[in-house]
């Protein structure tokens, strides 16, 4: 079979394509590289450039290339950003993800990877998140991808198809430097930039109820996302693969930003203390995720760990900027 990796040449979409094709399966990226780079491919993968949301297109893509599974992860993904324009996150989120669907569906796709978020679960008071822990999100960004849920379940009651909707927690690594993410928006990349401009990190709040005052998140090595999708597509291949299956992907461990932080001095070398700052508006004080049911139905769990994500984000870093590895 071929699977269609939309958003394929983003930071989580290419190594999710180099995990797949290195495990023999068929693919095609789909990509209209507005924020991935298509460098990041390896070669032997070809990548379509144009947009999810173009039904002739993803209908010429599916015909041409006999697509027979789909996983979809291209999307908008910036929390604040969708507070600031939450209709063209549920225009290209939602209403993109429709049109996807009702597309491939007819071409007779049968199987789905959805890319889903840990933010349907908003901010919940409980030690670990299962997959049975109340969704309630708090930014459009978060919603779109819970009701982008919703409707994946109910195209696959209504076309047969068979379908998984990972929910991720944080994200971070790089399997290789030229991979590592590009963008400044997640805590690890935020450090290194403020580092690199000789400027000390920030925590946001000290007074949470937690061992060191700091937030505890769960997090997560890129490379060990992109395995659990590998694993996801295999088990909707499975001979007789019905039905929708919704999992927690994390590493069931807790790390605070505070131990995060030092971390990071450690690796970089730079020992400026951390500025702390007020709370922000919505951070909880705990988010970690149940691991159990991955490991069940998908046979997969974390193999790496976050001092190695905070290592190969740092060398992926030094590489995009070359005047901080010269200091």
């Amino acid at each position: 079979m071929t699977w269609l990796i939309t958003g394929g040449a983003g930071y989580i979409g290419a190594h999710v394509a180099r995990a797949m094709a290195g495990a023999g399966e068929d693919l095609v990226v789909l990509d209209d590289v507005s924020t991935g780079v298509a460098e990041r491919l390896p070669e032997g993968i070809e990548l379509v450039r144009g947009s999810a949301l173009n039904p002739e297109l993803v209908k010429r893509v599916c015909a041409e290339h006999a697509v027979t599974g789909v996983v979809h992860l291209a999307a908008r993904k910036q929390v604040g950003e969708s507070v600031e324009r939450p209709e063209l996150y549920y225009r290209d989120n939602l209403g993109g993800l429709a049109v996807l669907l009702e597309t491939v569906a007819a071409a007779g796709v049968r199987r789905f990877v959805f890319s889903s978020s840990a933010a349907v679960y908003g901010n919940p008071d409980v030690d670990l998140i299962t997959e049975a822990t109340a969704c309630a999100p708090m930014s459009p960004y978060g919603e779109t991808k819970l009701a982008g849920e919703w409707l994946v379940r109910a195209a696959g009651r209504a076309h047969g198809m068979a379908t998984v909707c990972l929910r991720y927690f944080n994200v971070a690594g790089a399997a290789s430097p030229e991979l590592a993410d590009t963008g400044v928006y997640n805590v690890i990349p935020m450090v290194f930039d403020r580092l690199s401009r000789g400027e000390a990190p920030r925590i946001f709040g000290t007074d949470y109820p937690t061992p060191d005052g700091t937030c505890i998140r769960d997090y997560l090595h890129v490379a060990d996302l992109a395995e659990a999708h590998l694993a996801a597509a295999r088990r909707i291949t499975e001979p007789g693969a019905t039905g929708d299956l919704t999992v927690n992907i994390g590493s069931g461990t807790g790390v605070s930003v505070r131990e995060l932080v030092d971390l990071i001095s450690e690796i970089t070398g730079d020992p400026r203390a951390a500025v702390v700052e007020p709370r922000r508006p919505g951070d909880s004080p705990r988010a970690v995720a149940s691991a159990e049911l991955a490991a069940k139905e998908l046979g997969w769990s974390t193999r790496r760990g976050v001092r190695e994500m905070v290592e190969s984000a740092w060398a992926g870093w030094r590489l995009r900027h070359p005047e901080t590895a010269a200091k």
